[in-house]
């Protein structure tokens, strides 16, 4: 059988980049002539100034695509009230975070870079220390939060302190220009891309339908909807597919074309898109509280595969929809010009709107009085928590554990008060808080029982939903799990989270065991001490979406 002729087909074919870009400097690049080609002479403190005002612009601002996504919720008749009130709330998030001061989510993440480099650019360096150094000093300058911790042995980590090593991959390509695509990534979101080996025998409209579906209604709220979808069916290797999930995430893939060919062209199934969308905003889960927008937009991106494998991804990129694109060119260097002024986009009728009647909780009383008053409501009943509360995330928790096992008992202010899982971004000067929002309440779940048993943890407040291990020892002990918006965290420093303290463990950092004054901190009854998980019961009532 005679081999077809050669023919090069990338797998990946982008149209016209139409993003709007902020030309920063044409310092730093000049042009020359090398073998009758222009070569453009880029100094590496090009790459180092286009990293720190790369990363700075994402962390306090978003796209203005985005924003108007998220403000469509508010007008739309068919939102829920709480669509709505997670919605508003975004965007209110996104005005104060985009003075510059208070990064939107507390999570700063994990700084990662894609940059295509033409054949015809010379840097003359090493172009990922330059762009680290960037990195690092957006990191040190601002109110960020240092993430990364480095491995001491297979056991012991150290923070970093610096929230590098920055994972950065950087291409050969052709032309004259430095193109770039960085983002920071949380670690609620990075937890919720997940790889399924399948087969063949899901390639049929029926199977990859409800296979979706049912891997999306897996993915639970703790990546902080509504959410940015997206699946990748196909792929040479398993790490290439989940890195065109990655890419798919930041809108990088949007103008791949609508069809393939027999060379093995990728290509977006937007009819799928739109089915996929639509199940979503059926299923009942919406934007994180029980509603119509469980995501924004669906992307699913067909690739061509090994004949053995079917790798299909997923991830996210949540409502801290933190992307941006960047170049350098022989103009010089230029990065996406974001939303500086996210206001604009709050209907008139939402801006002065007084929030919903919701029930005022005191903490600071004992917590037998507190549990007594949270019994007598229902789950999905909207509070407004005032007084003191502990906060303590994983390592805390490990720490705590240890106490217990050593037979020693919890310290009494976890038994005193409620547990806050987070872990706040630095605090700017002259405010009493860095921003300061909840993290994944899933991962204390296999705490909880030990800790109730022991008279602690009765009331948890985090994001997202929760194991069966956590309702039932909810019921037994008498507990309660109540919810907080994933993803504002600016506003919740700049108007509930009064006093910080130091409590235990100054040496994790971000890590260690805080206490915190609020009022008016908003939160949701998720879990209650009858049984009851507000999730389950939405599950319960959708099964048609899983069908």
């Amino acid at each position: 059988m005679a081999s077809p002729e050669f023919k090069y087909q990338p797998i990946i074919e982008l149209g016209a980049d139409d993003t709007e870009y902020r030309h920063l400097t044409n310092e730093f690049v000049s042009v020359s002539e090398f073998d009758g080609k222009e070569i453009l002479k880029v100094e590496p403190a090009a790459l180092t100034y286009l990293a720190k005002t790369a990363i700075r612009d994402v962390s306090f601002m978003l796209r203005p695509a985005h924003l108007k996504q998220v403000a469509a919720i508010l007008e739309d008749p068919e939102s829920s009230e709480n669509d709505r009130h997670v919605a508003l709330t975004l965007l209110r998030n996104a005005e104060v975070s985009a003075q510059g001061v208070l990064p939107f989510c507390q999570d700063t993440g994990t700084a990662i870079v894609m940059g295509k480099k033409g054949q015809q650019v010379w840097t003359g360096g090493n172009d990922e220390e330059a762009l680290s150094k960037g990195i690092y000093e957006t990191y040190a300058k601002e109110n960020l939060r240092y993430s990364q911790t480095a491995p001491l042995s297979m056991y012991e980590e150290k923070n970093t302190g610096t929230n590098l090593p920055a994972q950065i991959d950087l291409y050969a390509t052709e032309g004259a220009e430095y193109k770039f695509q960085f983002l920071c990534k949380g670690g609620g979101s990075a937890n919720k891309t997940y790889l399924y080996q399948e087969t063949k025998a899901l390639l049929n409209p029926e199977r990859l339908e409800a296979f979706l579906v049912e891997k999306m209604m897996s993915l639970g709220t703790a990546a902080c909807p509504p959410y940015h979808l997206c699946f990748v069916i196909g792929g040479t290797s398993a790490e290439a597919n989940l890195k065109y999930v990655k890419l798919a995430s930041t809108k990088y893939l949007d103008s791949m074309p609508t069809s393939g060919n027999a060379l093995g062209r990728g290509f977006r199934d937007v009819e799928l898109e739109e089915k996929i969308l639509e199940r979503a905003k059926e299923c009942g889960i919406g934007a994180q509280f029980g509603g119509k927008y469980f995501a924004l937009d669906v992307r699913i991106i067909r690739l061509p595969r090994h004949g053995a494998s079917c790798p299909v991804g997923i991830g996210v990129s949540c409502s801290a929809d933190r992307n941006i694109k960047a170049k350098i060119n022989k103009d010089g260097l230029w990065v996406e010009q974001l939303e500086g002024d996210p206001a604009r986009f709050i209907p008139d009728a939402f801006k002065n709107q007084a929030e919903a009647k919701v029930i005022e909780l005191d903490l600071d009383r004992p917590m037998k009085e507190i549990l007594a008053e949270l019994t007598q409501y229902p789950v999905q009943t909207r509070l407004s928590l005032k007084g003191t509360i502990i906060v303590a995330r994983d390592i805390a928790h490990a720490k705590l554990k240890e106490r217990l096992d050593r037979g020693e008992g919890l310290p009494q202010y976890v038994k005193d008060h409620p547990i806050y899982y987070a872990g706040p971004a630095k605090t700017p000067k002259g405010l009493p808080s860095g921003s300061f929002g909840p993290t994944t309440a899933g991962r204390m779940d296999s705490y909880v029982e030990q800790f109730q048993a022991a008279g602690g943890s009765m009331i948890m407040l985090a994001k997202g939903n929760r194991s069966q291990q956590v309702t039932d020892a909810c019921q037994k002990h008498g507990g309660f799990y109540l919810g907080s918006i994933g993803g504002p965290a600016a506003i919740l420093a700049k108007d509930s989270i009064k006093k910080v303290e130091l409590v235990e463990y100054e040496e994790l950092g971000m890590e260690a065991i805080w206490k915190i004054e609020v009022e008016n901190f908003p939160a949701f009854i998720l879990v209650d001490d009858k049984g009851n998980d507000f999730f389950q019961l939405i599950r319960k009532q959708n099964v048609k979406c899983a069908k």
